[in-house]
C-alpha cells in the first residue's frame, strides 16, 4: 500500500474567525479532554503546539480513538462491522461539509472545523477504519510486508493526517517526500506498540507479529503467559522486530527538519517516548509477557523538552546531510 498524498503538504492560514464559537470551542474542549485522558504518550506531545494545531490533532485523536474503541470493544463481530460503516458514514457526512456546528456531536464538530482550517487528507481516517476492519475479522499476517500493509492503515495514514495539520516548513528540502516518512514513522510507532502489547493482544485472540518470524524463533504456540514459550528463542524474536522498528525510526525521523519548530518538537517528542520504550524492550524483552512497558512522567517530560529544543530535529538534519552527501 502506497502512501496517500491527499491534499497539500503546506497547511494553510486558518480560514475561521480567530475566536471560535461556543459549540465548536466547547466541541474542541470535548476532544482535548478525550485526548489527556487516553493518550498520555499523545498529549505530551501535541501540548507543544498552537491551540489551532493542538485542537485540531485533539479532533483527529477523539474521531481516531472512536474508531479503535469500536474494534476493542465487547460487541458481537457483527454489531462492530455495523457500527464502523455508521461512523463511516458520519466520516462522509463530515468530507461533505454537511456537520453543524450545533450537531450533537462534538468529535464530528470539531473534525468538521478542522478540516475547514488545515487540508487534513480526510481518507486517512477511512483506511483507519479498514485497519480496524482488519482486527474485527481476525486477519493475520504471514510475512512482514502483511503486517505492514496493517500498519500504514492504523498508523501509517494517522502520520500523514497529521502532516496535514502541521504542513511542512517555507523551503523545506525534499518536502515532497513529507507524506512518505510521516507515514514511515507512523509504522515504527505501531510496530513498538506491537511488540509493547504482545501479551494484551494475545489475551484478546490476536497475533499480529509476521507468522514466519514466529516460527522462525519458536513462537508460534503465541505468548499466554508470563513467560516465553518453552524452547522458544522470546529474545532473538524481540531483538528482531525492534532491528527493523529502529530501521524505520531512522527513515520516518527524515521527517523532522521539513517541519516548523513547534510541529517538530510535537513529533519529536512523541516519537522520542516511542523510542525510549523500544530501548526498554530491548534491554528485558521478557517485560512485555508481565505486563505493559511505560515510561516513567519524569521521563517523558525531558523527551518533551529536548523535542522542544530542537535538538532532534537538528541531529536528523545532520544525519541527512552526512547521507547526501
Amino acid at each position: 500500500m502506497s502512501p496517500n498524498v491527499e491534499g497539500p503538504t503546506h497547511a494553510s492560514a486558518p480560514s475561521e474567525p480567530a475566536v471560535l464559537s461556543a459549540p465548536i470551542s466547547a466541541a474542541y474542549s470535548y476532544c482535548e479532554a478525550v485526548t489527556g485522558i487516553q493518550a498520555r504518550n499523545f498529549a505530551y506531545g501535541i501540548r507543544l503546539l498552537p491551540t489551532d494545531k493542538r485542537q485540531a490533532m485533539s479532533a483527529l485523536y477523539a474521531f481516531s480513538r472512536r474508531v479503535d474503541d469500536i474494534g476493542d470493544g465487547t460487541l458481537p463481530a457483527d454489531a462492530k462491522l455495523v457500527r464502523l460503516e455508521e461512523t463511516r458514514a458520519l466520516l462522509g457526512r463530515i468530507r461533505a461539509g454537511e456537520i453543524e456546528e450545533d450537531d450533537t456531536d462534538p468529535v464530528a464538530v470539531a473534525l468538521a472545523h478542522a478540516a475547514r482550517r488545515f487540508p487534513i487528507p480526510l481518507g486517512g481516517l477511512d483506511e483507519l477504519i479498514d485497519g480496524v476492519l482488519m482486527d474485527v475479522r481476525g486477519e493475520t499476517y504471514e510475512t512482514w510486508d502483511d503486517l505492514k500493509a496493517y500498519c500504514r492503515c492504523v498508523a501509517g495514514a494517522i502520520g500523514r493526517l497529521s502532516l496535514g495539520v502541521f504542513g511542512t516548513a517555507p523551503g523545506a528540502a525534499d518536502a515532497a517526500r513529507a507524506p512518505e516518512y510521516a507515514d514511515t514513522l507512523g509504522l515504527a510507532l505501531q510496530l513498538t506498540n506491537i511488540l509493547r502489547d504482545v501479551r494484551e493482544d494475545a489475551g484478546n485472540g490476536r497475533t499480529y507479529l509476521p507468522a514466519e518470524d514466529l516460527a522462525k524463533f519458536g513462537c508460534s504456540d503465541g505468548f499466554h503467559t508470563d513467560r516465553a514459550p518453552a524452547g522458544a528463542d522470546f529474545a532473538g524474536l524481540v531483538h528482531h522486530e525492534v532491528r527493523r522498528a529502529r530501521a524505520l525510526f531512522v527513515e520516518g525521523y527524515r521527517l523532522l527538519p521539513m517541519l516548523d519548530r513547534r510541529s517538530g518538537a510535537c513529533v519529536a517528542a512523541m516519537a522520542g517516548i516511542y523510542r525510549r520504550l523500544l530501548d526498554r524492550i530491548e534491554r528485558e524483552p521478557e517485560a512485555v509477557l508481565r505486563g505493559r512497558v511505560s515510561l516513567p512522567t519524569h521521563e517523558k517530560a525531558y523527551v518533551a523538552v529536548r523535542g522542544l529544543s530542537g535538538l532532534d530535529a537538528r541531529t536528523i538534519s545532520r544525519q541527512s546531510t552526512r547521507r547526501r552527501s
